[in-house]
């Protein structure tokens, strides 16, 4: 499993699980809305933890800045 999301998009990511979490704890959000982004932002916020997106694979999709050398 190869690293392919970078900082930008690791932040961007832990900051919508964020805000989703913030909508369901104040209960702006609830029901069948609530279960579906609360799936979405435990996914969004796994996969900035471990760097690496599946569905970006399909596409050649790589934020991940390259090192040089």
């Amino acid at each position: 499993m190869k690293k392919n999301l970078g900082t930008v998009d690791k932040a961007i990511r832990i900051i919508i699980a964020v805000g989703i979490a913030v909508l369901y704890f104040t209960n702006v959000i609830s029901g069948t809305l609530a279960i579906v982004l609360g799936i979405l932002a435990v996914v969004f916020l796994l996969t900035s933890f471990i760097s690496f997106c599946p569905l970006y694979l399909p596409f050649g999709i790589n934020t991940l800045k390259k090192k040089r050398r």
